[in-house]
């Protein structure tokens, strides 16, 4: 009997898919001088790394490849640091299941 090979979630991710609603951005970060400690724990956190410090040390977010899982809206829900809504109808992340 042969043991399946367990697939690295990367492979997995690879194959959803992201309608860009060009523009029009679901997740934006506020504007700050130095980031707060939950922003730079995205950083890490982000399942689909959709965050990431920029070159002067400011916390950037890129929403093209979101997987929509709120990760972000809970982790800065009380510091207001990102503004999350879900995307518009027919735009965002596709999700292929199988």
């Amino acid at each position: 009997m042969k043991t399946a090979i367990a697939e690295r979630i990367e492979d997995k991710l690879y194959q959803n898919r992201y309608l860009v609603d060009a523009g029009r951005p679901h997740i934006t970060v506020r504007p700050h001088r130095s980031p707060s400690l939950n922003l730079l724990a995205l950083t890490r956190v982000c399942p689909a790394k959709c965050y990431e410090l920029n070159q002067a040390g400011q916390v950037e977010v890129t929403a093209d490849g979101c997987m929509e899982c709120g990760t972000c809206r809970v982790l800065c829900e009380a510091t207001g640091d990102v503004e999350w809504n879900y995307p518009r109808g027919g735009f965002g992340v596709l999700f292929k299941f199988g």
